[in-house]
């Protein structure tokens, strides 16, 4: 099944999609749930695609919030009812003196990341006027309240926080139908922000674009559907949809646009 399902996918994605034939066969083998790291929506959508593939075997998956980018995902026997203690989340509140200090999302990133730890071992990072939650598994919830008491300079706490009281952050997604020439990386950038295609293939070049969560520096690395696009000081552009080629041999495409 890998090999037909590889060949619908980009080839870097061969790896990843060999671990969820893993964890599908493990699940349908051993008739138990299997539950994962946090994924991308990309990731997500593969993960999806091979779920629905595969006999006796259902998908589910949660980040802690209705509107969560990364979320772990249950593959589990038809016979199963997944809830929501089986995904092992947990929401912590970051308590610090907000009178002498002002934290910012990229500075809590760089704590988490900077404690070793892969971005598929923490989920979103929630910021609201100056409250900020993070969305770990059981496990990291520990290590973190025991190990880590500072975000840069600024002396910290890890409060746990009940469902009711998790932060819902609306970011305004602005859709956008238009045509590129193709699904290069630097012709969705530069539709998505409205920039000169040159300006786009620069900030790809030199490393100001991320994709799927990955610093990219080729522009003309291809985007799909579910793709997700950071540009530093831009914001970012999901490609929702490829709705076909016009007359003119452009592509038209569906975006969602958040500009920083």
């Amino acid at each position: 099944m890998e090999e037909n399902i590889k060949q619908h996918f980009r080839p870097n994605e061969g790896a990843f999609i060999d671990q969820v034939a893993d964890w599908i066969s493990t699940a349908s083998g051993q008739y138990r749930p299997v539950l994962t790291s946090f994924l991308n929506p990309r990731q997500r959508y593969i993960a999806r695609t091979m779920a629905n593939a595969a006999d006796e075997v259902k998908m589910a998956s949660a980040g802690g919030w209705a509107g969560a980018e990364m979320q772990r995902v249950l593959f589990y026997p038809s016979y199963y009812q997944p809830s929501t203690a089986d995904f092992e989340l947990r929401v912590l509140e970051i308590n610090y003196p907000t009178k002498f200090t002002e934290l910012h999302h990229r500075q809590i990133m760089g704590t988490l990341i900077g404690e070793g730890l892969e971005r598929a071992a923490f989920g979103d990072i929630l910021g609201d006027q100056g409250r900020w939650q993070v969305v770990v598994t059981t496990a990291m919830a520990k290590y973190l309240r025991a190990n880590v008491s500072h975000v840069g300079r600024a002396k910290i706490k890890w409060q746990p926080v009940e469902a009711a009281n998790v932060l819902h952050p609306v970011e305004d997604w602005e859709p956008l139908t238009t045509t590129v020439s193709s699904l290069r990386l630097d012709a969705v950038v530069a539709a998505g922000f409205n920039y000169s295609r040159n300006r786009a293939k620069q900030l790809v070049e030199h490393g100001q674009v991320r994709l799927n969560w990955e610093e990219v520096d080729r522009p003309d690395e291809q985007v799909v559907v579910h793709d997700l696009i950071s540009v530093r000081h831009g914001g970012r552009i999901r490609l929702d949809e490829a709705r076909g080629v016009t007359r003119k041999g452009k592509e038209r495409v569906s975006l969602s646009v958040v500009h920083a």
